[in-house]
């Protein structure tokens, strides 16, 4: 049986035995591994992976110029991928793929052990050749070419100027108005924007200052910078937004504007104090993008009947739900375009207006001034409107105010902090709410979450088999009769999953919406006027047949809109 590569690669005349014993010999010499002797040689890297395969069992993965997606390279950070000489692949099948140049040294296979108990998936190894290697790690230095460039021009210039920095708020200006932090916050930004981030964080630590993109609702490091350069990193974010410089104990938000690749880009900024200093999130806003149509935004079927039903009511309240970053504003700006008519006044309330909307009265509301949701529907009220947009319920009075806009006969629109559909009215009861006022306002409740898009162009089918074809036939059997009877017999063969290809770093394209859409019925107010428990409320969802979230996910998972990996993350 061969014990080294060099036995199987002279078993089948790749080098000669004399040859062999040769790089034994030197590998020895120079204490290198031996298959850094044959490329030296001149043998082939396909050749000695494939050696490497047969001794150690594992299979030869060839990426032939493919590209990681931006959210696998965060499962193994850059320091230990060039120690460990291993690099995440992706994750399919229910696996966490890893390439490896030495797979069989102690050091790498504990490495391994961490890396499959921190991204909760067991780790499958392959086989990679050095060049893939090295260009996997050119993808964690991508954009850190250009900014350490400018970085070092930061350094050799304002090195005499860090002590002025520090006395005077003028020595901190003169650095931020200089080259090389412009083109340092230029760099990225530009990055960000091409890279279709939507939000930059910037984040200080004791020794490093870490720069994430969210691409996808997913956060990467793109770069890692020294913490001498975070002051005036972020005092040049500051100027660019008009916000105080010299003010670095208490948040600060303000927005500001920049031409990018021919483009007017809107940037929200939000600087927040932390241990190490200040953090500073940036929230990208792409006029280009445009407002979406709701079947754009994924909204369809009974759930976009449903809920144009409700928007063509005179009057009442229709209140979209999720967490943070599900979409709700995006939602609420869909919903604008479509009752944005010349005969009708409609007036908002924004914390912050991420679009402005041609015919729309839009206010921005600045609590520290006093100009809150609340004294703002105070003052629209006067202002004649047929429907009024808030941005948020966040309290009992902008509830109450919102409730009784919606009772003179005005159409309210807004958004409420819950987890799904149901969790509304127990919500809007424990802000204070009385219950007999929520049957005759709330008109729906519309329960969102936002799931990565694959790829058309590089998604791949994988049978309705086995776990797969278990969870799927759950689901399914749990969906209104209507939706049950309509797939039976119906059920495809195969599903989509994604898959990276050189068109596709990521195997995901966008974001796609998932809803449910609950509206009041006679027997839903009954049960809010007598107990409004949510396992209550849950029941008559039921019993008017409202999709859940999940569902509403697994027939965009059976359309090939979205992968069951993707829907299963979120739900």
């Amino acid at each position: 049986m061969a014990k080294t590569i060099i036995d199987i690669l002279a078993a089948k005349g790749t080098i000669t035995l004399d040859e062999g014993v040769e790089v034994r010999r030197e590998a020895k010499e120079k204490g290198v591994p031996m298959d850094e002797v044959l490329y030296a040689r001149g043998i082939p890297e396909n050749d000695v992976a494939e050696a490497k395969s047969e001794l150690t069992g594992y299979p030869v993965k060839r990426l032939e110029g493919q590209q990681v997606p931006f959210g696998m390279l965060r499962e193994v950070p850059e320091e230990s991928a060039r120690h460990y000489k291993m690099v995440p692949l992706g994750k399919n099948e229910g696996y966490i793929d890893v390439g490896m140049l030495y797979p069989d040294e102690g050091g790498s296979r504990e490495a391994l052990k961490f890396i499959s108990a921190r991204a909760n998936l067991p780790a499958r190894i392959f086989i990679i050749t050095p060049s893939d290697f090295q260009n996997i790690l050119q993808e964690y230095r991508n954009i850190s070419g250009e900014v350490t460039k400018a970085l070092g021009e930061f350094e050799k210039e304002f090195g005499v100027l860090t002590e002025l920095a520090a006395k005077s708020q003028e020595g901190m200006t003169k650095i931020t108005e200089e080259a090389p932090v412009t083109k340092m916050v230029g760099v990225i930004l530009r990055h960000a924007v091409e890279g279709k981030a939507s939000d930059i964080h910037v984040e200080p630590s004791r020794e490093r200052l870490r720069v994430r993109f969210r691409v996808d609702g997913v956060l990467h490091t793109s770069l890692t910078l020294p913490m001498d350069v975070h002051p005036a990193f972020v005092a040049r974010i500051k100027i660019m937004t008009n916000l105080k410089i010299d003010e670095t104990r208490i948040p600060q938000d303000g927005r500001f504007h920049e031409e990018l690749s021919g483009r007017d880009i809107d940037f929200r900024v939000s600087t927040f104090p932390t241990s190490f200093g200040e953090k500073v999130v940036i929230r990208i806003l792409d006029p280009e993008a445009g407002i979406k149509t709701l079947s754009e935004l994924g909204c369809e079927g009974r759930n976009l009947e449903l809920l144009t039903e409700a928007i063509d009511r005179p009057y009442g309240m229709v209140l979209i739900t999720g967490p943070t970053g599900s979409g709700k504003s995006t939602t609420l700006y869909a919903i604008l375009q479509i009752l944005n008519k010349e005969q009708v006044n409609i007036v908002s309330l924004e914390d912050p207006i991420e679009y402005y909307v041609p015919g729309v009265n839009q206010s921005q509301v600045r609590p520290e001034i006093g100009y809150t949701f609340a004294t703002g529907i105070r003052h629209l009220m006067r202002q004649d409107p047929d429907m009024i947009m808030v941005g948020e319920i966040r309290d009992k009075e902008t509830a109450l105010l919102a409730v009784h806009a919606a009772l003179t006969g005005h159409l309210v629109l807004s958004t409420l902090h819950t987890n799904n559909a149901t969790g509304v009215i127990p919500r809007l009861i424990d802000m204070g709410v009385e219950p007999f006022l929520i049957p005759a306002t709330l008109i729906a409740a519309v329960g969102q979450r936002l799931v990565r898009k694959l790829c058309p162009d590089s998604r791949k089918t994988i049978k309705l088999a086995g776990r797969v074809k278990e969870i799927i036939t759950k689901d399914v059997e749990a969906m209104p009769d209507l939706f049950r009877e309509e797939l039976k017999g119906k059920m495809p063969a195969e599903i989509y999953q994604a898959q990276v290809s050189p068109s596709c770093s990521t195997g995901t394209r966008g974001r796609s919406g998932i809803f449910e859409v609950l509206t009041m019925t006679p027997k839903l107010e009954e049960i809010i006027l007598t107990s409004p428990s949510e396992a209550k409320i849950q029941e008559e969802a039921r019993r008017q047949g409202m999709l859940t979230l999940r569902q509403d996910g697994i027939l965009k998972v059976l359309k090939g809109i979205i992968g069951l990996e993707e829907l299963i993350e979120v739900t």
